[in-house]
């Protein structure tokens, strides 16, 4: 296939633009800044969401597929107002900036994926089941993500097939939340954040990638789908099992109003519970590589470098 990506520097994109070229696919990739590999696997090309400009559109024209990735990382500091707007900005007037381009084309893409995360159920659903169906949440990320995934939709009016990646914890040894918190654990200082009762939504990221392979390939697979293991933890099993496989103590607890004080806003995403099941992919036939959180953490040699 011929596939436009963004997002393709980022801890998922970067991955999956590795694998689709060993796939046999041709990729090209919109960036922010040219200053890339000159081995890196994809055609580049320079957009701007903030002046709403991408660069040689005609380029676009007949691919088949997009997987969109693109957005400001979340986890970067404490949500100022200025970094909700570039937040919020980056994914829905860059999925708009997106969309109304290809719309223009003389042959837009057929498949158009586009990420989402779970926070579009909110921020704390307690022990609440959470599937595709379920309703969505309340707060700055569902708000987010409710208008995220609405600005993707609009692809379907080209005749694309639509399907949203409400992704999860993407489990990774190098990047991501787990990249965060490893150092600390290492040290054996990790503990429970808060109660610990709180559900973790989990995927490992090898997952991440096959799942986003099977949605791009499989006709059946459109419209929301949730990016998770079949089996999510809770901060306390995460903690536990985390002490396990490093063979550190894991015993300290952070409080919630530490969490809150230190975080602010974005300490209700830490806080908060979410269980989230993969319904669709697991109807749709994707199977897991990981669906215990300690066999996928096991498998990342997180005890490399001890």
């Amino acid at each position: 296939m011929k596939i436009i990506i963004t997002g393709g520097t980022g801890l998922i994109g970067c991955e999956l633009t590795q694998t689709l070229a060993r796939d046999g696919h041709q990729l090209t990739s919109l960036v922010r800044e040219v200053k890339l590999p000159s081995n890196h696997p994809a055609t580049f090309l320079k957009w701007n969401v903030e002046h709403g400009q991408i660069e040689d559109t005609p380029k676009l024209d007949r691919h088949d597929a997009v997987i969109h990735l693109a957005g400001e990382s979340v986890a970067e500091g404490r949500w100022t107002e200025e970094r909700k707007r570039r937040i919020r900005d980056s994914r829905v007037k860059g999925t708009r900036l997106l969309v109304q381009t290809l719309a223009r084309l003389n042959q837009p893409p057929k498949i158009f994926l586009s990420a989402s995360a779970i926070g579009f159920y909110g921020a704390d659903r307690g022990e609440e089941i959470l599937t595709e169906e379920s309703e969505p949440g309340a707060g700055f990320l569902a708000d987010v993500c409710h208008q995220w995934e609405a600005e993707a939709v609009r692809a379907k009016d080209f005749g694309a097939r639509v399907v949203l990646l409400r992704t999860g914890i993407v489990l990774s040894a190098s990047g991501g939340a787990l990249g965060k918190m490893l150092p600390v654990f290492k040290m054996g200082l990790g503990g429970k954040l808060a109660s610990g009762k709180q559900f973790m939504s989990w995927i490992a990221l090898v997952d991440e990638i096959g799942a986003i392979r099977f949605a791009l390939e499989n006709e059946t697979v459109r419209d929301a789908v949730n990016l998770t293991a079949p089996h999510p933890v809770t901060n306390a099993e995460f903690t536990e099992t985390m002490g396990r496989v490093l063979s550190r103590p894991a015993f300290l607890r952070v409080p919630e109003s530490v969490l809150r004080l230190a975080l602010g806003e974005m300490g209700a995403t830490v806080i908060g519970s979410l269980c989230v099941l993969p319904k669709r992919l697991e109807v749709a036939g994707y199977q897991f590589q990981f669906t215990e959180l300690e066999n996928a953490l096991r498998a990342l040699n997180l005890r490399g470098g001890q």
